[in-house]
């Protein structure tokens, strides 16, 4: 078989085809066949997971040129980072609200709601971005100074010119993440994938030349960060224009807004936002206590997070495109496959994070060699790892995994609720108590993580063996 047929039975136009055809023809879900072969399931979970990883790896490089800069200014990219990932994490889940929408509209085999969904989906997220945006352009100094008011001054005068820029890419990165969900609900993940690909490396050679050409320090890390967030933002626009494509994006900055659609679109993305956005609060929080342990601990702690973060990345694409295929399931009225594929992809998840746990270990002591760290930073980095290493690989998976499905099935308050329960009563407060009280060091951040992945994960599998998360509706 030549590569050309295999790449005509794996595309997005074919795939995306016999997707809409089986279910409009079979709505009773009674066909024996799967919504998803193996090779359809490999050509939309591969490149997803291939840009989780590519993305983690020039995160971690782009880490590595900010750190040797000087200490001061890698504490500054980690504490500014905290505050900017709540808002990136925010546009996300309203972006996979619009996904699950669109996915859900083509299972059922009606492309025309599902395109009308993508356009009011762009529509929303852009205003809201532009909105946030103002916000924090004009809020950025008190906002920096509340939340990290007793870091020393250099690594504060960083923080502020590294947030201007990067706030004023909140908008590219909330289209970037709409577009490309639109793409993944369509089942193609690898336009997004070669997109990303090549901004970040956009981004980093940007870095080179204006952290080290041009002396910008700080600076130059973040109008490089602005530059291919812009760049990335107007590529998969410019995809979603083409007629040929099964949604067409048109002109969504000028729709007349459809407050059904949008409300449905956010009765879904709302509370993912919330739930993340309650994450990356309790991050802040923990942030705040760990920099009152100085800048050695602040510096380790921030790359840690990096490397833990590039353990379960690639697992995390596996969730995302998840919710694409249970929510085409369950547009075509298959629950049971949906169940099964929930299943079949959190074992292979769990395969992947064994798998990527004893890579990065390995790499952790030549990361921080090669990053310049100091020795004290370095030792309290390994340390954490290794015990990342041992627990992330029992729990982490059960806590994350099987809870995209179940919102691909709109299951979203629940999981809303229990994971902003569970994480402030595990994972700020005992961490907090742990620093303050205890004494302990960084080290206490990671036992709260522990605490909060075990809880999470007991209890998405009672409530995914109940079968309660499919008593709800995506469309109407």
């Amino acid at each position: 078989m030549s590569i050309d047929i295999i790449k005509r039975k794996i595309g997005m136009n074919s795939s995306l085809h016999g997707t809409i055809k089986k279910s409009s023809s079979n709505n009773s879900g009674q066909n024996n066949t799967h919504l998803y072969s193996n090779a359809k399931l490999l050509s939309l979970m591969i490149p997803l997971i291939c840009e989780q990883i590519f993305t983690a790896f020039m995160g971690t490089a782009d880490s590595m040129m900010v750190s040797n800069v000087s200490p001061a200014a890698i504490s500054a990219v980690s504490l500014v980072d905290s505050i900017n990932v709540l808002f990136i994490q925010a546009f996300y889940a309203l972006a996979s609200g619009g996904a699950i929408v669109c996915a859900n509209y083509l299972g059922q085999g009606r492309k025309d709601k599902a395109e009308t969904s993508a356009n009011q989906l762009l529509f929303v997220i852009f205003y809201i971005s532009v909105f946030i945006t103002a916000l924090c352009l004009i809020w950025r100094a008190p906002l920096l100074r509340l939340i990290f008011g007793s870091v020393e001054d250099e690594v504060m005068e960083n923080a502020l010119t590294y947030f201007f820029y990067t706030s004023m890419s909140f908008p590219f990165i909330a289209l970037f993440d709409s577009g490309s969900s639109v793409f993944r609900a369509q089942n193609n993940s690898r336009l997004p994938m070669t997109v990303t690909i090549l901004t970040n490396i956009m981004n980093i050679i940007g870095n080179a030349i204006l952290i080290w050409g041009f002396g910008l320090g700080v600076a130059g890390a973040a109008i490089s960060t602005l530059l291919s967030r812009i760049t990335a933002a107007l590529a998969v626009l410019l995809f979603l224009r083409r007629k040929t494509g099964h949604i067409v994006i048109g002109n969504f900055l000028f729709l007349k807004p459809q407050i059904r659609l949008i409300k449905n679109i956010l009765r879904i993305g709302i509370p993912s936002g919330i739930e993340n956005g309650m994450f990356q609060f309790g991050k802040l929080a923990i942030q705040s206590t760990v920099s009152t342990l100085g800048t050695m601990a602040i510096a380790a702690q921030a790359m840690t997070n990096i490397l833990e973060n590039f353990n379960g990345i690639a697992a995390m694409g596996i969730g995302i495109g998840m919710m694409t295929v249970v929510g085409q399931c369950l547009g075509a009225g298959r629950p049971d496959e949906a169940k099964y594929y929930i299943k079949k992809l959190s074992i292979i998840a769990e395969l992947v994070i064994i798998g990527s746990c004893l890579i990065i270990f390995a790499l952790t002591g030549p990361i921080t060699v090669i990053a310049g760290m100091e020795p004290e930073s370095a030792s309290m980095c390994i340390f954490m790892m290794s015990t990342i290493t041992i627990v992330k690989p029992i729990s982490w998976t059960a806590s994350f995994i099987p809870a995209y499905g179940m919102r691909a099935a709109g299951d979203v308050r629940f999981s809303m609720i229990l994971s902003c329960i569970s994480m402030w009563l595990c994972r700020v407060s005992l961490c907090i108590f742990l620093i303050r009280v205890m004494g302990f060091g960084p080290i206490a951040v990671w036992i709260g993580m522990f605490t909060d992945w075990t809880v999470r994960g007991i209890i998405f599998i009672i409530r995914f063996r109940s079968g309660r998360w499919l008593n709800h509706r995506v469309t109407g």
